[in-house]
């Protein structure tokens, strides 16, 4: 299931997704979602801030972006603000400007094979 915001789309506001969003257009605000974020060529976000699983960028985002997984910047995208992803890869040829903060997936942990104490360890 994938949702577009085409070309001549501008959004403002709040937008909240769980499977797969595509903005062709621009966009102002905030985007939570859990997930997959594809920001493309030509498009432009001006964001409080972006929450989503994924994150791949191939046009102009200013604002921060927290990606629980992986945050792509592709060749020829612009980011103003600080990223926090556990994944981060950075073509040639792109603008970043901001900070970058690496979080760590947690492990899974198989709860019928593991130990009682791994099991606690890993909710912690």
């Amino acid at each position: 299931a994938v949702t577009v915001l085409g070309k001549e789309t501008f959004f403002s506001g709040v937008l909240h997704f769980t499977d797969e969003l595509r903005i062709l257009g621009a966009f102002e605000g905030t985007i939570e979602a859990e997930g997959n974020l594809y920001i493309e060529k030509k498009s432009v976000c001006n964001v409080n801030h972006i929450s989503a699983s994924s994150v791949v960028i191939s046009g102009k985002v200013t604002g921060d972006v927290v990606s629980h997984d992986r945050l792509e910047l592709r060749s020829g995208s612009e980011l103003h603000g600080n990223v926090t992803a556990s994944k981060l890869r950075i073509a040639d040829d792109v603008l970043f400007e901001g900070q970058v903060s690496m979080i760590q997936n947690k492990r899974e942990i198989d709860i019928f094979s593991a130990k009682g104490s791994e099991i606690k360890d890993s909710l912690r």
